[in-house]
Parts: C-alpha cells; sequence; structure tokens
C-alpha cells in the first residue's frame, strides 16, 4: 500500500474512520473483505487524481500538415481551434501547415522540419508515395506519433488514422446514387484530386464494388489528378463530357464542385444526381441552393477530439484501453440547411 497519502485523506475519500482504514493497510484481523476493497478502490482513486494533477498545466505542441483546397483546410483548422482548448488533461497548441498544392519534396521538408524542432504528434492529410513514407519511417524512429486523417498511410508508419472507413463512405455514395438516377443506362462520373491519396482510392473501390451489386452494369469514368483546384478540375471535367456523351450523374470525391457545375453548364449538359464529400463553405452553398443532391461529411469538431484522444492514450494520459471509433458518415441534404 502507498504511503502518499495519509490515513485522514483516505478515510475521507472512503467514507471510513480513520481507525478501520489503519487496520485495513496494516492487514490486522477484524476487517471485513468489503471495507479493504472500499480501502484498495479510494486509494486507487487518490492515485489517478494525483496522477492528473501532476499533468495539468503541461502543453502538447501538435503539428498539422494538410494538402486540400483552402474550402477544406480552412473548415478543419477552425474545428481543431474550436475544440483543442477544450481537450484535457493537457494544453494542445496546433501548429498548421496547409497548402492546396504541393511538390512532395516540399512535404518532405516541412516533415523534416517538424521533427528537427520536436513535436508531441503530427496530423496528416498528404498522399501516400514512397518517398513521403520513407520521410515517415525516420519520424517513427524519433518517437514522434503520426495520426492520419481522412486519407491514409501504410499502417506501420502512423499511430492511427481519424476519418470516416472510406470504403464504406463510397459504399453508401454508390447506394443513394442507384435509387435516386432517373436515367438509366447512364454512366456515371467519378472525380478524384489525386490517385495518390489512399482514402479518395478507398472510396472509389467501395463505391464501384457497391454498383456491381446490382442488377445491371452501370459504366462509370474516373478523371483524377485535378487536385480539387477549380481551374485543372474543370478542364478534366470538359474532357470527359466531350469524349463521353453519356455521363449523366457525378460522384466527387475530390472536390472542385463548382468547377464540375460549371464544366456541364458549359458544355450544355444537365446532371441527374451529383454526390460529393465534405460541408465545406463551398458545398453548403452549393447544397442551399439545391445545385447538389447530397453530400456525405462527418463532423471535423469530433475528429479533432478523436485525434486528441489518440495522442494523449500515446503519452499514456488516458488509460490505454480508451476506445476511439471512426467517424460516422453522415448526409446532408438541402432541406437540412
Amino acid at each position: 500500500m502507498t504511503r502518499r497519502f495519509s490515513i485522514k485523506e483516505i478515510a475521507f475519500h472512503a467514507g471510513l474512520s480513520p481507525a478501520t482504514v489503519d487496520r485495513a493497510l496494516h492487514g490486522r484481523d477484524h476487517v471485513r473483505r468489503l471495507t479493504r476493497d472500499r480501502v484498495a478502490a479510494a486509494l486507487e482513486e487518490l492515485e489517478q487524481q494525483h496522477a492528473t494533477s501532476l499533468v495539468q498545466g503541461r502543453r502538447f505542441t501538435i503539428d498539422i500538415l494538410i494538402q486540400s483546397p483552402d474550402r477544406f483546410s480552412s473548415a478543419v483548422r477552425a474545428a481543431f481551434e474550436a475544440e483543442l482548448p477544450l481537450a484535457r488533461p493537457v494544453a494542445f497548441r496546433a501548429r498548421f501547415h496547409l497548402a492546396e498544392v504541393m511538390e512532395e519534396r516540399e512535404i518532405i521538408a516541412r516533415l523534416t522540419a517538424i521533427a528537427r524542432r520536436g513535436s508531441h504528434g503530427i496530423v496528416l492529410k498528404v498522399p501516400a508515395t514512397p518517398a513521403i513514407e520513407a520521410c515517415l519511417a525516420s519520424l517513427s524512429s524519433r518517437g514522434i506519433p503520426v495520426v492520419t486523417y481522412v486519407t491514409d498511410i501504410a499502417q506501420p508508419l502512423r499511430l492511427a488514422y481519424v476519418g470516416m472507413e472510406n470504403r464504406r463512405a463510397g459504399a453508401t455514395a454508390a447506394y443513394l446514387m442507384q435509387r435516386m438516377q432517373r436515367q438509366p443506362g447512364s454512366r456515371i462520373l467519378i472525380t478524384l484530386s489525386s490517385q495518390m491519396f489512399r482514402g479518395e482510392d478507398e472510396r472509389r473501390l467501395g463505391f464501384l464494388e457497391q454498383l456491381a451489386r446490382g442488377d445491371a452494369p452501370v459504366p462509370t469514368l474516373t478523371v483524377s489528378e485535378g487536385l480539387g483546384v477549380d481551374r485543372t478540375t474543370r478542364r478534366l471535367v470538359l474532357d470527359a463530357l466531350q469524349g463521353h456523351p453519356d455521363i449523366g450523374s457525378v460522384y466527387s470525391i475530390g472536390g472542385g464542385n463548382r468547377a464540375i457545375l460549371e464544366a456541364f453548364a458549359e458544355a450544355g449538359r444537365r446532371m441527374d444526381v451529383f454526390i460529393a464529400h465534405d460541408l465545406d463553405r463551398t458545398n453548403r452553398q452549393l447544397l442551399a441552393e439545391g445545385r447538389l443532391t447530397l453530400v456525405l461529411h462527418h463532423d471535423f469538431r469530433q475528429d479533432a477530439r478523436r485525434v486528441s484522444l489518440h495522442f494523449l492514450r500515446f503519452h499514456r494520459l488516458v488509460p490505454p484501453d480508451v476506445t476511439v471509433n471512426p467517424s460516422d458518415i453522415l448526409i446532408a441534404c438541402p432541406t437540412d440547411l
């Protein structure tokens, strides 16, 4: 038994007399098993409270490195800035590294700089290229935990993944698409920002697998490498529309949805169903205008809480058996706004 606490403290916490606690602590006779258990439970609670008091006021600095259009990264930043101050028992401070487009060498340079400066954890949304994963292996050897966000990397290189189960999200989109299409046999255009984002490709695979379960084959066409940027996405979609007159619906995984609509308008084409991802400021507006059929999304603030729990568990500041579930797949329709 620990003597960190006085008998009087333990007795007060257990709701017992000091004499009874003294007999229980020293293994004397005439102490019931239930009483000994109450003393042991009181000691355990006091130890937990003491451990928490030691870390109160500690500061954790984490780095959030995201390659994505500003409409997404700014929404994520706002969610983390709102949620991290509420995390306990430590105080989190975030350093943001956000860019719409980053070359592979720039991502590696930023990761290397973060490792050199030191960090309590990295939140990462970048392409899963071999060179980037090699850089992350070096970070792992330095003991810096990495939590991937929305898109994943090789599992041994990261502590955890936070976000929707992407294959399930793609299958959900296909299920809804199959029941909403009014033009049987029309081709579905699938747009990715880049094939190097594993999360996007998982959504595409889940979408195709669900379509294949239908009674009749559904033609699709995938375009990628627009990086979610309006100018490049618009050009890719225009090329696809010119080459495939049967395109009637869109599953937008990689964003650039305003550009997709502009491409359809320029080509003089109608869209049957338009399913997109993430309730960023652009998609909220398009959804309110009725130009998107529905949006699959997840709560960014809940994701920020999940990230903080993973880092706290890594640093042994919460119990190791704390469960962190995948993000819920939410569906927003025009009537929800």
